[in-house]
């Protein structure tokens, strides 16, 4: 058999393919080559797959690439992969790499916290850069005080730390604490907020009532006053801020001003034109969207099903809940409870009983608890009876004290004083309290 590479007199083209072919993979075979194709590779996978291949062709392994892979698999939320990762950049030397050391924090933040603190613990280099995403993630798994603890332990604040701690505070539900931290930001460090701080601020307000709606129209002056550009991030914060305050006309002006919007923005109207009472004005906007092109999403049909529960517009509940099919959309635990509720509401006990029994996955404690309570204000104890014990069995002493007070109401109303007796005994054994002003109805869907 004639060798491949043979004398180019006697077969000169065979011998140009060869050439170029062995300096195509020469050229390749380059670490910087391979760093690239990882960077500009199609999806997450494809970067996986790239980084794989250098170690199987024995290609030197070098920042870059270990940052770009690590980048990549980030998205890919397989906890396993970054520890495999972690070991080959002990093996390989670059634990100095303080680039290298951030951006493996960084996955493991988002993927395995607990790695994500003994490796900052191990850390022999932070930056505000490494201090910022551990605030964000002590943030992420609702340990605030942690949080602050780190934010006040840090050498060196930017205005990514100061925001990464409004952050914290207002997504925790601590939004005064969030405003107070904002305004020392501005007054004792002097510090200029950008988009970032902002659009953190601007998303507890809305949460706040009247003092959060004067906080953020202050903020919204200031916007004003510094020229800056609306844009799609902090316009939709701003429509949310006064949608949800109630300022319906005030969302729809800012709305109006923004050069792009998107479905966020669109779901902001819908969702505080369904919450303040406005439904037809939440039905015209939900029809306009779909009439410019912008496609819903869940959370947009979260709010026009609330709407239609607040106006107990039962068959408009029917025909959106429908669309969402046509729209490729499986329906979720809030959407079915949409529907419970507005079957409920109207007396339709049996549709709501038929809603309940082909929700995937299975109905939760507040969907169950607006169907009894239905049942109750409906005074319809058949109904109710078909799902009392399975319910019974679900209950959980420390959150659920109103759903054994209902319980125990509709035993009464059905003169079945033994079952009453046997859940009131329940909850004392169980040292089951519902506080005062409770409710197992939450607003805004289950």
């Amino acid at each position: 058999m004639p060798p491949i590479l043979c004398r180019p007199s006697k077969q000169p083209q065979l011998y140009k393919t060869a050439l170029l072919l062995t300096s195509t993979i020469s050229t390749f075979s380059s670490p910087s080559k391979w760093s690239s194709a990882i960077k500009n590779a199609s999806s997450p996978h494809k970067s996986l797959q790239i980084y794989t291949q250098m170690h199987r062709q024995s290609i030197p392994i070098d920042s870059f690439a270990i940052l770009y892979t690590l980048s990549s698999c980030t998205h890919l939320h397989n906890p396993p992969l970054l520890p495999h990762l972690h070991a080959q950049i002990s093996k390989l030397g670059f634990t100095s790499n303080v680039y290298i050391m951030s951006s493996l924090l960084h996955g493991y933040s988002k993927t395995c916290f607990s790695n994500a603190r003994l490796l900052f613990d191990e850390m022999p280099e932070r930056t505000t850069v490494t201090w910022n995403t551990m605030i964000t993630g002590f943030s992420r798994s609702g340990n605030v005080a942690k949080a602050r603890s780190l934010f006040d332990e840090m050498p060196v604040r930017n205005i990514a730390s100061w925001s990464a701690m409004i952050s914290a505070y207002i997504n925790n539900s601590c939004w005064k604490k969030g405003h107070e931290l904002f305004c020392k930001m501005l007054k004792d460090e002097k510090l200029k907020p950008d988009e970032f701080t902002l659009c953190a601020v601007l998303g507890g307000c809305g949460r706040m009532g009247a003092v959060g709606f004067v906080f953020g129209k202050s903020i919204h002056g200031f916007i004003t006053r510094n020229r800056w550009d609306l844009n799609v991030e902090l316009g939709t914060t701003l429509v949310d801020m006064y949608a949800k305050c109630g300022f319906l006309k005030a969302a729809k002006a800012v709305f109006g001003m923004m050069r792009v919007t998107n479905v966020v923005s669109w779901t902001a109207l819908i969702c505080g034109a369904g919450q303040h009472g406005y439904v037809n004005e939440a039905i015209t906007l939900f029809d306009r969207m779909q009439k410019v092109g912008v496609k819903p999403n869940e959370l947009t049909f979260t709010g026009i099903l609330n709407a239609c529960v607040h106006a107990g517009m039962v068959e408009e509940g029917r025909v959106y809940f429908k669309l969402m099919e046509e729209y490729g959309m499986k329906p979720n635990v809030h959407h079915y409870g949409c529907m419970v509720d507005l079957f409920g509401k109207a007396g339709e006990l049996e549709d709501a009983y038929e809603v309940i029994m082909r929700m995937q996955p299975e109905a939760n404690m507040n969907v169950w608890g607006s169907f009894l309570n239905s049942c109750k204000v409906q005074d319809n104890f058949k109904m109710a009876e078909r799902v009392i014990e399975r319910v019974v069995e679900m209950l959980r002493p420390e959150k659920d004290g109103g759903v054994y007070t209902l319980i125990a109401d509709l035993f009464v109303m059905g003169e079945k004083w033994d079952d009453a007796e046997r859940i009131r005994r329940l909850m004392i054994a169980q040292n089951v309290r519902k506080a005062r002003g409770a409710s197992f109805i939450s607003n805004g869907g289950p």
